[in-house]
């Protein structure tokens, strides 16, 4: 039986309704986790560590798809609940057109600047010349990476999340096939753009196909038609997606100062070993972040059709759920940390040894992560904005370079690791104290 936004959730239908949502965000995680597995294992130390030193930047570029994504999903979800189709399909079709035109700009703009922003980021000789290569790739197929990101929150929102989950599988079998092709096939000193060359082809596929489906006449609640320009609907987009592009912008520029502080600590194995950190976490908090998705469209629909019992209900088994999801995430880290890092970085027994001492630290930060990333994506269905990116910016930005900057100074190394489980447990304590002052408002 398909299940409708307007149902009561019990945990059996709250995990089933999410469960693609999950799927989708872990899955886009390993595809592009493979990028890093065939470039380490094949192309080398370097190329791989160039990529680890740029992906900040690239993933700036798409944040605008993570905005209009959540914040569009929670007015379109409310809009619908209020009864108004018509209106909701106006609102999707604007920002769908507004987040392509915005891509595609970024893009042609990133082809000037990502060599001196490379430079900038302390990359020199060979690490340089692989930043460039690989990123410009990567900027081409950047309109469609922002569509693939933005389609996975509306999906849910039509009422298609394994539709949704189709797309993003059909996307990442795309991008392991041309990796294992490319990076392995081709001579060496064209494996690292055969990477790239992959993951972009990926990026167009996620991007193209839901552009297609909605656009055409189709059995979910959202098609794209014609729209106008309403400015007012854009802002409220963008203040509810504030939260989210917030993150995205701010986990980029912290890992930014993530690698300048390894350069300085532990230079080019350090970078390499945070990269693995990084694959492997994309994984884990993916969950979250999945579950965060797929809750976001059930929140906003009841909220605006005032459902505040079903609202109530939904946020308790939201929160049990994250908890039993960071135990078991925290225990299997630590159980995985020698399998996984020996995957991308066995060649090198020195850099095996930093990547799972520091991973075991790091990865006591799932205990807590779980429970900042709902509790600003709870509050961007609310159309909460304003608060939804207080905790994001908190969170990723100032509570993070915080303890970046701080901790290697008291311990080296170990502090660089330590510093996103601090910041972690500091953002738990700033989402309970907005979950709490906010429940009469919303009666939850």
């Amino acid at each position: 039986m398909k299940i409708q936004l307007s149902d009561h959730f019990s945990y059996g239908k709250l995990l089933k309704f999410t469960l693609p949502s999950i799927a989708m965000m872990i899955f886009t995680s390993v595809y592009s986790v493979v990028d890093g597995f065939f470039v380490s294992n094949f192309a080398g130390k370097t190329p791989f560590a160039a990529i680890n030193l740029i992906m900040p930047v690239l993933m700036i570029q798409g944040t605008v798809g993570f905005m209009f994504g959540t914040g569009g999903t929670a007015l379109v979800s409310k809009t619908c609940g209020e009864g108004d189709r018509e209106k909701a399909n106006r609102y999707f079709s604007l920002f769908v057109y507004l987040a392509f035109a915005i891509g595609l700009t970024l893009a042609l703009l990133g082809f000037f600047y990502i060599r001196p922003m490379a430079r900038l980021l302390g990359a020199q000789g060979e690490l340089l010349e692989n930043c460039v290569v690989y990123a410009r790739i990567i900027l081409t197929a950047l309109p469609f990476f922002v569509l693939q990101v933005m389609f996975q929150s509306f999906f849910v929102a039509a009422e298609k999340p394994h539709l949704g989950l189709g797309v993003t599988v059909l996307s990442g079998v795309t991008n392991m096939v041309l990796d294992a092709v490319l990076v392995i096939l081709l001579p060496q000193e064209l494996k690292l753009a055969g990477a790239a060359l992959a993951t972009a082809t990926a990026q167009v596929v996620g991007g193209a196909i839901p552009l297609f489906y909605f656009f055409r006449p189709n059995t979910s609640l959202l098609r794209l038609g014609k729209t106008r320009f309403d400015g007012r609907a854009v802002v409220k987009a963008c203040t509810n997606g504030s939260s989210e592009f917030m993150s995205n912008i701010s986990m980029s520029l912290v890992g930014i100062l993530y690698n300048l502080q390894l350069m300085k600590y532990a230079g080019e194995n350090g970078l390499a070993a945070y990269g693995v950190m990084m694959y492997v976490s994309m994984i884990f908090s993916a969950a979250f972040i999945g579950y965060s998705i797929g809750t976001a469209p059930v929140i906003g629909y009841h909220d605006g059709a005032g459902n505040y019992q079903e609202l109530k209900g939904l946020l308790r088994k939201s929160l049990r759920i994250i908890g039993a999801f960071g135990l078991t995430m925290t225990a299997a880290a630590q159980l995985l940390a020698w399998p996984l890092a020996r995957i991308f970085v066995g060649y090198d027994s020195q850099l095996l040894e930093l990547t799972v001492s520091g991973f075991r630290i790091f990865a006591l930060a799932f205990l807590f992560m779980g429970f900042a990333i709902f509790a600003s994506g709870f509050f961007t269905a609310l159309n909460e904005g304003l608060t939804s990116a207080i905790i994001s910016f908190l969170r990723t930005l100032v509570f993070q370079s915080a303890a970046i900057m701080i901790l290697p100074l008291l311990w080296g190394i170990q502090g660089v690791w330590i510093s996103v489980v601090a910041a972690e447990f500091m953002a738990v304590l700033l989402g309970a104290g907005f979950l709490v002052a906010k429940r009469k408002k919303y009666h939850y």
